[in-house]
């Protein structure tokens, strides 16, 4: 890397890239769940272990996501992003030839821990490459490729791509293949393009104590603590409802390939929300407000989803709501941290990694309790009540932030 500042130009395609490495992320992680029968039926799954394996990238953060959120704040963005892509790459690569559920957990696990690195990598990035009160629109530029991503597995890779290769097995090889190759560019583009005007030193000593004090900063934040309350809501919708909605409309009789369109639709909504509700939100800086309505649409999209009409395009409105939803909270919920006085670009990756390694108990916890219940029950119906309470629950945390909507 050069001493050099990085042109507009620069800043802007180093931060699409992280975006399409967000979104070969994407695509490798909910190839699974848009091929979740087919794998049911060959490996032999439970209802419980199929919840599992959706499930079990979020898990990952669990344990994992406030170690890498502190180390990816002390080591960079930069080898954050690339080591996420490679690892998701590798996993993918590996889950193409497994036969058995624990070699599939195992590999996914592995997918779980590159993720963390993208996930607390990208809001770090934007943080350094653009001012705090343009870090909401940055995300939204990378969430737009990832998403593009999580919709390419439901609308391609299970009715196209998957059949055209002979399964879902040739698909994973593929894609996982592919994201190497994404992993390899990003690494040229990371070493080529110049540090950005806000971005940290990363020579500082990773030892235990400097660890401690950037955690013993974030967690004595309220706002902070109000937001992991807000992204565990988020992250359990979003992963209850997506790990299953593909399985919900099968079972309702719909084709695998009208399942998958109607389920890439809440993508769809997601890309809506990111590119209008962060820069309403700046625009009128009335960020409370958004994270009210977006937990509220959410809701009645959810409530709609337990409806079951003769035509099944009848739930693109409610499949649209839940997206919308959840594509408004996504960008809010990685950009507030940088606003938030005593966290900054210094303490990005470790506030989102805490609101990430407690959330994704809910996002482990949302595809898991949807399925057990379905197998308790033989409905979905108490899986997504969960969910639409859920979304209640993250407008609360929303409204109850203080330091949100001040006057300037």
């Amino acid at each position: 890397m050069s001493d050099e500042v990085p042109s507009s130009v620069e800043t802007a395609a180093l931060l699409v890239l992280g975006g399409l490495g967000y979104g070969a992320l994407l695509f490798v992680w909910f190839a699974l769940p848009a091929y979740l029968q087919p794998i049911i039926e060959e490996l032999g799954l439970t209802g419980t272990q199929a919840g599992i394996l959706a499930g079990a990238v979020p898990l990952t953060y669990i344990p994992i996501g406030l170690v890498s959120g502190l180390i990816v704040d002390r080591l960079g963005a930069r080898t954050g992003i690339g080591a996420g892509i490679a690892f998701a790459g590798l996993g993918q690569v590996g889950r193409s030839v497994t036969a058995t559920f624990p070699s599939m957990l195992a590999l996914t696990l592995v997918m779980g821990i590159g993720a963390t690195g993208i996930t607390f990598g990208m809001p770090k990035l934007a943080s350094e490459l653009y001012p705090a009160e343009r870090a909401g629109r940055a995300a939204s530029v990378y969430l737009v490729c990832s998403y593009a991503g999580s919709a390419a597995a439901f609308a391609l890779g299970r009715p196209i791509i998957g059949p055209a290769l002979g399964g879902w097995r040739p698909l994973f090889l593929a894609s996982g293949l592919g994201t190497l190759v994404v992993a390899a560019v990003w690494a040229a583009a990371a070493w080529y393009v110049p540090p950005g005007s806000h971005e940290t030193d990363t020579d500082e000593a990773l030892t235990l104590a400097s660890l401690t004090d950037d955690l013993r900063a974030v967690l004595g934040h309220r706002d902070l603590r109000l937001l992991v309350v807000l992204g565990t809501m988020y992250l359990l919708v979003l992963h209850g409802v997506q790990g299953w909605l593909v399985t919900i409309l099968e079972t309702r009789g719909v084709s695998p390939e009208l399942a998958g369109s109607v389920t890439s639709l809440l993508v769809v909504g997601q890309v809506i929300g990111v590119l209008s509700v962060p820069a309403l939100a700046e625009r009128l800086d009335r960020t409370r407000e958004a994270l009210i309505v977006c937990g509220g649409l959410a809701c009645a999209g959810v409530l709609g989803l337990l409806t079951e009409p003769g035509l099944v395009l009848l739930l693109v409105a409610p499949v649209m709501l839940v997206g919308f939803g959840m594509g408004g909270l996504s960008p809010l919920i990685r950009a507030i941290p940088v606003e938030l006085e005593g966290i900054g670009p210094e303490l990005t990756g470790t506030a989102v990694g805490i609101v990430f390694a407690v959330g994704e108990i809910g996002g482990f916890l949302g595809p898991v309790i949807i399925g057990s219940l379905r197998e308790l029950t033989g409905s979905f119906t108490p899986g997504l009540l969960m969910c639409a309470v859920g979304t209640l629950v993250a407008a609360g945390a929303g409204a109850a932030m203080s330091s949100l909507d001040t006057e300037a």
